[in-house]
């Protein structure tokens, strides 16, 4: 069972830890109850954020605007509200 996804009322909320100014952005894989975001942005003005989202819009090519920051925008903790796309399409994609 995944601790990091969970599907509610058609919606899927994705537990993330991000790590700030990687070499690349991309998906490092699973650290504790949290799927683990490498991003390459820096956490100043919301650049992370918006390349958190823009990671997740090319990787599950769904639309930028079905992918929300529900919880966190602040932290290196965060919740992911996505609509329009199945768990198992999800857990496919990013191979996790």
């Amino acid at each position: 069972m995944n601790t990091w996804l969970s599907e509610k009322d058609g919606n899927l909320t994705i537990e993330i830890k991000v790590v700030p100014r990687a070499s690349k952005s991309e998906i490092a894989g699973i650290e504790g109850d949290c799927l683990k975001v490498r991003l390459k942005a820096a956490p100043v003005e919301g650049e992370a954020n918006s390349e958190l989202i823009a990671l997740f819009h090319k990787l599950l090519k769904i639309p930028r605007e079905n992918i929300v920051i529900k919880r966190g925008s602040a932290s290196k903790h965060k919740s992911l509200l996505i609509k329009g796309i199945s768990t198992e399409e999800v857990l496919k994609t990013l191979s996790v």
